[in-house]
């Protein structure tokens, strides 16, 4: 049930209106929002985990994507380097 919540309503969003909302979750990650948060919510704004990739890919720099990956150990490191690299 929760897995979906909102997600009609992503639905009639125009995409400046959903790559706006992602960027909004990107600054909350930065102020401590975990990542799995953030790729779960993008991907229900954008529609699909490989929308979420595309948008985020724009908001976060490639340096910066690098950085959080390398951070990252184990399954934490794969979930982020599968929605950032």
């Amino acid at each position: 049930m929760f897995d979906t919540l909102g997600a009609d309503i992503y639905k009639t969003w125009s995409d400046d209106q959903r790559k706006d909302e992602i960027a909004k979750l990107v600054a909350g990650y930065r102020s401590g929002l975990t990542l799995q948060i953030v790729f779960q919510m993008a991907s229900a704004i954008a529609g699909s985990p490989e929308s979420a990739r595309e948008i985020l890919a724009t908001l976060i720099t490639a340096e910066e994507r690098h950085l959080i990956v390398g951070r990252l150990k184990g399954e934490e490191q794969t979930l982020a380097a599968s929605f950032l690299m």
